[in-house]
C-alpha cells in the first residue's frame, strides 16, 4: 500500500469554554447555581452582583440594638437621604442580568428600588420590637439529662457513672451497649459493682423524656405505658403484655393471634392498641439538631385569566452586571491583557446566566401546556410525556431536557414538584389511549386511602378496580407503584 497526503474538509462541534460554561450552569441546581456564582465572583474582578443576600437582613451594634443604617440605603440617617445608593439597580429593570455588552451601567445615575417595609418608621426605646427576639440555643438530649441529673444526684461517685451511661445514649435515647460491657471498660481501681450501673440507669430511665435510657423497643414501650396517665389497670397490664411479649405479633397486625395468647375480645385490643399508639419509639428525637432542607422553587405557575401563566422566580436570579471603573479603563486602553480575558469571562458568564434561565422558562411553559388538565384536575388528570416531546417542540436535543429538568423545581397550586415529576411511562387502556403511570398512582392512593381499615384492598383486587377503569395493568405493576408510594401491603394496612 502506498502512503500519501490527503486534505479533506469536514464539519464537527468543538466544545468552546463558553458552550462548556453553558451546559455546566444548565444542569446546576439553584443551591449549586450560587455556590458556583460567589466562587467566580471572588475570582473576576469584573464581576458585580447588585442583589446582596444579605442587604435585607439586620445589623445589630454591641450592645443588641439594630443598626439603622444598611447597606442599601433603606435606613440611612436624614443626612444621606438625597445621596443616590451607590450600588442599587434601577428601579423598574426588567432583566436581573446587566451590562452584557461590557460597557458597564453608571451607577451615579441609578435610583433606589422602592421600599414598602417599615423599617424607616420611627420607633419609641420602649416598642417591643426595639430590640431584637433571638433564637434560644438549641438544648440537645445530653444537655437535658444532664440538667436533670445536678437536681437529682448529689454523690459526686453517682454523677459520673450517670454522666457514663448518658454518654453511651444513641442520638433516639436508647442504651444499645450493655452494661456488662461499659463495666468492662472501667478500670479495676475504680471499684465499681454491675449493681451500682444498673441503680444508676433504673434511676435515668426516670428521667424526662419518658422512655430514655430504654435498652430495646420493648423496654422503652413499657416505661412510657407504667407512667401514662389515666389508663384503667387492666387495659394497662395488656398493653404492657403486648409490648413485652408479643410486640412482632402487634407490628404485623397479627390480632387473631393476639386475642388467643392474652386472651380478650376486639373490644379490649383496640383499648390497648390507643395506649400502645401513644407512644413513643424515639424519645431522644424531639432533641435533634437536623435543620430541615426547604426548596426554592425556581418557576411559578399561577393561574391567570386566559390559562396558566409561568414565571420565573426572581428570588432565585442573580444580578449581575460588568464593573463600570474597570470596563472604563479596559476602553481607554490603561488595563492589562489579564483584566482583558477577565472581562470576557464576565461577558459570557452574563449571557449564559440569561440564557440559563430562559432556557429553565421555555421548558416550563411547554411543559405547563402539556399537563393543563393537572394544573386544573390534580394528579389523577395527568397525561403521559416523555423528554422526546418536549426537545421536539423546543428544537432543543434531548439531553438538555434532562439538565433543566434535574434538580429544578416548579410551584403549583397543588404543590411544589421537580420538573421531572411531569414525566412519566404510560399505560394503554382499553379504549385504546394511554394513561400515564403517575396518575395510576394517583388512583392508587385514592382507592387505599378510602378502603374499609377493616378489609383493606389487595394488589390483585386494586388491579381490578383499575382494570373496570379501563387501565389494564398487572398485579405487580400494582405492587410496585404502591412500594414506590410507601404505602403498607394488605397486611399491615389491616385495622381492628
Amino acid at each position: 500500500m502506498k502512503q500519501s497526503l490527503q486534505l479533506r474538509t469536514s464539519q464537527h462541534l468543538a466544545l468552546t469554554p463558553q458552550l462548556q460554561q453553558s451546559i455546566r450552569l444548565l444542569q446546576l441546581s439553584t443551591l449549586e447555581l450560587h455556590q458556583e456564582l460567589e466562587q467566580l465572583l471572588g475570582e473576576n474582578p469584573l464581576l458585580e452582583r447588585l442583589d446582596d443576600p444579605l442587604d435585607r437582613s439586620l445589623r445589630l451594634l454591641g450592645d443588641g440594638a439594630i443598626n439603622q443604617t444598611q447597606p442599601n440605603g433603606a435606613d440611612a440617617s436624614p443626612a444621606d437621604v438625597g445621596a443616590p445608593a451607590p450600588d442599587s439597580a434601577p428601579a423598574g429593570e426588567a432583566d436581573p442580568f446587566e451590562g452584557a455588552s461590557g460597557e458597564g451601567d453608571s451607577a451615579s445615575g441609578a435610583e433606589a428600588d422602592t421600599d414598602w417595609s417599615d423599617a424607616g418608621r420611627s420607633k419609641a426605646p420602649d416598642d417591643e420590637d426595639s430590640r431584637p427576639q433571638l433564637e434560644a440555643s438549641h438544648c440537645t438530649l445530653r444537655e437535658h439529662l444532664m440538667e436533670q441529673m445536678r437536681v437529682t444526684v448529689q454523690e459526686p461517685r453517682d454523677r459520673v457513672l450517670m454522666e457514663l451511661i448518658i454518654d453511651a445514649l444513641d442520638e433516639n435515647g436508647y442504651l444499645e451497649e450493655p452494661l456488662e460491657e461499659i463495666h468492662a471498660r472501667l478500670p479495676e481501681e475504680a471499684d465499681v459493682e454491675l449493681e451500682e450501673l444498673q441503680t444508676a440507669l433504673t434511676l435515668l430511665q426516670s428521667f424526662d423524656p419518658i422512655g430514655v435510657g430504654a435498652r430495646s423497643a420493648s423496654e422503652c414501650l413499657a416505661l412510657q405505658i407504667k407512667r401514662m396517665p389515666g389508663v384503667p389497670l387492666v387495659t394497662r397490664r395488656m398493653a404492657i403484655c403486648i409490648v413485652e411479649k408479643h410486640l412482632a405479633w402487634f407490628a404485623q397486625r397479627e390480632f387473631n393471634k393476639l386475642k388467643k395468647a392474652l386472651d380478650c375480645d376486639d373490644e379490649d385490643l383496640r383499648e390497648a392498641q390507643a395506649v400502645i399508639r401513644q407512644c413513643n419509639p424515639h424519645p431522644g428525637a424531639e432533641f435533634a439538631s437536623d435543620v430541615s432542607d426547604y426548596v426554592v422553587p425556581d418557576v411559578i405557575v399561577k393561574k391567570a385569566r386566559n390559562g396558566w401563566q409561568v414565571t420565573l422566580n426572581n428570588d432565585v436570579m442573580p444580578r449581575l452586571r460588568v464593573n463600570a471603573l474597570y470596563a472604563n479603563m479596559l476602553k481607554q486602553g490603561k488595563g492589562e491583557s489579564a483584566m482583558g480575558a477577565q472581562l470576557q469571562e464576565a461577558k459570557w458568564l452574563i449571557k449564559n446566566m440569561r440564557q440559563r434561565f430562559d432556557t429553565i422558562l421555555r421548558v416550563a411553559q411547554a411543559i405547563v401546556e402539556r399537563q393543563k388538565n393537572f394544573f386544573s384536575h390534580g394528579a389523577v388528570a395527568m397525561r403521559p410525556l416523555v423528554l422526546r416531546e418536549i426537545a421536539d417542540t423546543l428544537g432543543l436535543h434531548e439531553s438538555t431536557i434532562s439538565r433543566v429538568t434535574t434538580q429544578k423545581y416548579m410551584l403549583t397550586p397543588h404543590g411544589m414538584f421537580e420538573l421531572k415529576y411531569f414525566f412519566g411511562s404510560h399505560v394503554a387502556t382499553e379504549a385504546g389511549g394511554e394513561a400515564s403511570s403517575t396518575a395510576i398512582r394517583a388512583l392508587i392512593v385514592q382507592l387505599t386511602g378510602a378502603e374499609d381499615p377493616k378489609n383493606p384492598l389487595s394488589d390483585s383486587k386494586i388491579a381490578d378496580m383499575l382494570g373496570e377503569q379501563g387501565m389494564v395493568i398487572a398485579r405487580r405493576t400494582v405492587a410496585k407503584y404502591r412500594e414506590a408510594l410507601k404505602i403498607p401491603p394488605v397486611s399491615l394496612r389491616k385495622a381492628l
